[in-house]
């Protein structure tokens, strides 16, 4: 018996059609070939969610997201921000430039530094 190498396909079924990845979004009108992609492609997303804005666009399909956060510190009694910067790839099929408030998720590894996929802007 001999085994066949098999491509990685996207496994949308019809050209057009977005994968449903199990989260209440709206799908990407523009159609894409990436295999990373949630929709158009084979990546499978899980665990948890969270909104940031978009820094920096300069690698190639891929974008570092600045998520805020308030700590308390107990001696003065107040907050002060903190903020967390992550790397996420972005699928060609959804537009978001600098300073765009998108929704990143939770994926397996894709790189060393890039285990979030960007799947919408947030409004």
């Amino acid at each position: 018996m001999s085994k066949a190498k098999v491509d990685k396909v996207p496994t949308a079924d019809v050209v057009g059609k977005s994968r449903n990845i199990g989260i209440d979004i709206v799908p990407p009108e523009e159609v894409c070939d990436d295999v990373n992609c949630p929709f158009h492609g084979s990546l499978k997303v899980r665990g948890f969610s969270l909104v940031g804005e978009v820094v920096s666009e300069k690698m190639d399909k891929s974008v570092v997201v600045k998520k805020e956060r308030l700590y308390y510190l107990k001696k003065y009694e107040r907050y002060e921000k903190r903020t967390s910067k992550m790397h996420a790839h972005l699928p060609p099929c959804i537009d978001a430039r600098a300073g765009d408030k998108v929704r990143i998720v939770e994926c397996r590894p894709i790189s060393k530094t890039i285990s979030f996929v960007v799947i919408g802007k947030v409004k």
